[in-house]
């Protein structure tokens, strides 16, 4: 099953998303996809991943973590399906980072590897596009990079976890304008959904709606004002995002 917030006369609606990607009301309504604004499927505190695929830290020299590489995003950097990315003006290297995103179901403190995926209500798909001009290191995620308003797109839903057989081998796939770009497997990952259950759980406390995304394999590229960037991930959903400048950005909030 397929759940999704959408923006439908002003009013935010909690929906069921059918095969045909139309969402049903609770009043059972049926709106076409194209009739709704989809916002970010869940809210909570976003967790992030640097350097969790293998592939992706030797594609940028690192040796992989021992340890995971987490940092927080704000709410603001969060954005829906089919909405706009700002790319940020007078930067050089902007990229993509499709990953898969882990929604928490219920609230995890001190969670045991074993029992870790009792806690997962289920999976969408996060673009975490990254500004790498203001990259201290790759160690070091700063606010600069990760935390830009619009260059968090999620979703266009989350699907449930008996959905998904096996998220340790789900193929993620980047396109921008229709060329295929990046394309990995979760399998790559260096610390799995279980373990990062257990870590983060072991000195905080993981609530209900709280996301994790869990980090993005090899083939990154920059991508500029006026680029379409699909993200997809197997199983779980296809998520389009548009790139714009600061300057289309704010001529539409006039």
């Amino acid at each position: 099953m397929k759940h999704a917030r959408i923006l439908y006369q002003e009013q935010i609606h909690a929906v069921l998303v059918n095969d045909d990607h139309s969402v049903t009301l609770n009043n059972g309504q049926i709106l076409a996809a194209a009739a709704v604004e989809w916002l970010p499927p869940t809210q909570g505190t976003i967790f992030a991943l640097g350097l969790n695929y293998a592939d992706h830290a030797a594609e940028l020299a690192f040796s992989p973590p021992v340890e995971p590489l987490v940092f927080l995003k704000s709410t603001a950097t969060l954005t829906g399906h089919n909405k706009v990315s700002v790319r940020p003006d007078n930067i050089h290297y902007m990229h993509y980072e499709c990953e898969l995103l882990v929604i928490i179901g219920k609230r995890a403190k001190n969670i045991r590897r074993e029992q870790a995926m009792d806690y997962v209500a289920g999976y969408s798909v996060c673009n975490d596009y990254a500004v790498r001009d203001f990259l201290e290191n790759y160690y070091r995620p700063n606010l600069r990079v990760k935390n830009r308003d619009t260059l968090t797109p999620v979703g266009p839903w989350w699907v449930d976890k008996a959905d998904v057989a096996d998220p340790a081998n789900l193929t993620l796939s980047t396109w921008v304008n229709g060329e295929l770009k990046q394309q990995g497997n979760t399998r790559d990952m260096v610390f799995d959904i279980p373990f990062l259950i257990e870590y983060l759980s072991g000195f905080m406390t993981l609530m209900p709606g709280d996301m994790i995304a869990t980090g993005t394999p090899e083939g990154l590229a920059n991508v500029v004002p006026g680029d379409e960037v699909i993200t997809e991930i197997e199983g779980v959903g296809r998520l389009v995002n548009h790139i714009v400048s600061e300057a289309q950005y704010e001529a539409t909030r006039r």
